[in-house]
């Protein structure tokens, strides 16, 4: 069977995570912060360069201007080891726009201040100043974006602000500061009191300056402790502890924590090699220049694509898995004695960098609670900062102690380096913290790691369910009068006719307890039934339905076909009933036992045209007696589930005529079967005789077996 006509996964991909943006893009605080993060970005870039450039500037002699040099960095990274965690317990115990306004007005002035003093020590003393003020900047800031975005965008918010940070910002940083020292004799002429140097870092003051302007039009980033909110009655010494205590004892961020740390560690080791490296190799500073640049194309790469590459595999796994394959990648480059392949090889361990770090991000952005997410994030920050000093510290003495001898195997001679001998070190290092990390956030899932990753990286969704122990599920979704259950007969008697075994079923009521359910929740008489019971009683309708219908079909390697699921509780309970779609999610998870649909079909439709269908056929019902604005807000929180989840929806126009829509259905159809054994199920479900249901009536029918389906042979699907 091929699969039908139309564009490939890598192009949906795309679209999907285009669309994904522009919808993080939309909402107006956030696309404002992320501009002010991205000048700011490109302001810290840009004083990187001015600052080191001062450094060296400022002293006379190669030993000397190396020495300044290394201070400049030294300073950058020492204030997270003391004052990190402080920052974080500040940022949850205070208003974040107010920390992240003062916060840039202060980098603005010290910013400004040194090419006005124009000294070195002064130099040290504001870079350490700077970086003390970052550190209660940024975790403000990465605790107040989880508050303005919907969980399920905050992973492409993280991919857009860290493409910026790393991939964007620093390249257009490094093209201002070319042109500005490119054109320095004419700025003279111009500024006789400025050079090029000090005008970058005006520059880059004045971005703190308009950030700080801008971030102060955004009250939604308070965070829970907004201005005139009551300050918790804890100390900062009990706060700090309750932080380093929820990181130690919480699995997942203490895998994120021990990942991420021992990830930067490693990093740290390939840095203070890489010159030394890039020598062993037969190059000199354009080689070691060329394997920096790979590492952020790498990176880039990473933060970027790399979801779509593993769209499919739980975050938790990817977390480890990417940190295991970036050591492997180090591993292999100690092994290395070509610059071809060194840098193809840095631009893939960047890659599984990325894929870690935007992994890492994102979980800590999910799953760490609001009031403790500023610690945390300044915990993780203050352990990589530990991480890194030690290794720039510690390795360069290794490589110098262990020098440079060469192993004579009698057929070939094998150099034995320092630099290799540290970046094998990395590489076990890196393999280790990505193990444990896998071990620690790893929920037990039914597939197996490895099948996990190879289902996903094929886009074999019909795999990744079978391996999990089921066959195919497709839920339709949609208000009232969307013609679901037109459509679901219609499928199935498409499927049938192909050959395969497919089974029909509805909720509320497609099993006998189920059915007594749907007399409660849909009967106009119990106008009385509170929000919250609603919502336990079409749980446990689906916990039945799972039991006695879906599993059994699923593992029986059926095409189940189901009109409404999970998705219905999220609109009507959710947004319908006002609670709070965490809530009916995480009721539904435990319902199904994390059952989800390989394909959910939502056949959208205004709710006055669907109300005027479903009440001009009979009587109306409990919930089609609801509110036009009740119905509106079910039809927004469908759009808004099926945006984002792209690659599992299919979003179709219900005005269309029902032919139309089915066409429709049986091409996307066609193609998530493409990679099914079907005559599997042709022969099984012939072997079992089976039933097929439809819900078209609101009661199971049968529906003999297709001819085809007793062959055993593989249909074609023909849409």
């Amino acid at each position: 069977m091929q699969p039908p006509p139309g564009g490939g996964s890598q192009g949906q991909d795309a679209v999907g995570l285009v669309g994904k943006l522009r919808a993080v893009l939309r909402v107006r605080d956030f696309r404002r912060l992320w501009l002010s993060t991205a000048l700011s970005s490109f302001g810290d870039w840009l004083g990187l360069l001015a600052i080191t450039a001062t450094a060296t500037s400022l002293v006379t002699g190669f030993a000397a201007a190396n020495f300044a040099l290394g201070g400049v960095l030294l300073f950058r990274l020492l204030p997270a080891i003391v004052l990190g965690p402080l920052a974080g317990a500040f940022a949850d115990r205070f208003d974040r726009r107010k920390t992240m306004v003062v916060a840039d007005i202060i980098r603005f002035a010290l910013f400004a201040s040194i090419p006005l003093v124009g000294n070195l020590i002064w130099l040290f003393v504001a870079q350490f100043l700077i970086e003390a003020i970052s550190l209660f900047w940024i975790p403000a800031k990465e605790a107040a974006v989880p508050n303005m975005l919907r969980k399920d965008q905050l992973e492409p918010a993280n991919q857009l602000s860290l493409v910026t940070t790393y991939g964007l910002t620093p390249v257009i940083a490094a093209i201002v500061f070319a042109v500005l020292t490119s054109v320095g004799g004419r700025l003279s002429s111009l500024l006789p009191a400025v050079d090029e140097v000090d005008l970058a870092l005006y520059l880059n003051a004045l971005t703190f300056l308009v950030a700080a302007v801008v971030i102060w039009s955004l009250p939604s980033i308070s965070g829970h402790r907004a201005a005139g909110a009551e300050a918790p009655k804890e100390n900062f010494l009990r706060s700090l502890a309750q932080g380093f205590s929820f990181a130690g004892h919480t699995p997942l961020v203490r895998g994120l924590v021990v990942g991420i740390t021992g990830a930067f560690a490693a990093a740290g080791v390939v840095i203070a090699t890489g010159q030394a490296f890039a020598h062993a190799l037969g190059g000199g500073d354009a080689a070691y220049g060329m394997l920096f640049g790979a590492v952020f194309i790498g990176l880039g790469l990473g933060i970027a694509i790399g979801p779509s590459v593993a769209r499919d595999l739980a975050r938790e796994r990817i977390f480890g898995v990417a940190i295991v394959g970036a050591g492997v990648v180090v591993l292999l480059m100690a092994l290395t004695f070509t610059l071809w392949i060194a840098l193809l090889l840095v631009v893939v361990m960047g890659f599984f960098a990325g894929i870690a770090y935007l992994a890492g991000f994102t979980l800590l952005g999910t799953e760490v609670q609001d009031e403790i997410r500023g610690r945390t994030f300044a915990i993780v920050q203050s352990l990589v900062r530990a991480a890194l000093i030690l290794s720039l510290a510690i390795v360069p003495f290794g490589v110098g102690l262990i020098g440079r001898h060469r192993l004579d195997l009698g057929v070939v001679t094998v150099p034995v380096t320092g630099e290799r001998i540290m970046l094998f070190v990395a590489g076990l290092l890196a393999v280790g913290v990505g193990v444990l990390a896998y071990r620690q956030m790893d929920d037990g899932r039914p597939v197996p790691l490895l099948a996990d990753v190879v289902t996903a990286l094929r886009r074999d969704t019909t795999a990744r369910r079978r391996l999990a122990g089921g066959g195919v599920l497709i839920a339709f979704e949609g208000g009232e009068g969307a013609g679901k259950s037109t459509q679901v007969r219609r499928l199935q008697e498409w499927l049938t006719n192909e050959g395969l075994v497919s089974r029909a079923t509805f909720e509320p009521g497609a099993t006998p307890s189920g059915a007594g359910i749907r007399s409660i929740v849909l009967d106009r008489a119990h106008t009385g039934i509170a929000s919250r019971s609603e919502a336990l009683l079409y749980a446990a309708d689906r916990a039945q339905h799972v039991h006695d219908v879906l599993r059994p079909a699923l593992d029986a390697g059926e095409v189940v076909i189901t009109d409404r699921f999970i998705d219905s509780s999220l609109a009507y309970q959710g947004a319908g009933r006002t609670i709070p779609l965490d809530d009916i999610r995480m009721l539904s998870r435990w319902a199904t036992e994390g059952l989800q649909p390989d394909l959910t079909i939502l056949l959208d439709l205004p709710p006055e045209v669907g109300l005027a269908r479903a009440r001009g056929r009979a009587v109306a019902d409990r919930l089609e007696s609801e509110s036009l604005d009740f119905h509106q807000r079910v039809r927004q929180t469908f759009r808004a589930l099926a945006e984002a989840e792209a690659d599992r929806y299919l979003v179709l126009d219900a005005r269309q005529t029902p032919e139309e829509i089915a066409a429709a259905i049986r091409v996307r159809v066609a193609e998530l079967l493409s990679g099914l054994p079907l005559h599997t199920i042709a022969q099984s479900g012939a072997e079992r005789g089976a039933v097929n249901g439809s819900p078209s009536d609101g009661h199971p029918a049968t529906a003999p077996h297709h001819p085809h389906a007793q062959t055993g042979s593989t249909p074609q699907l023909h849409p």
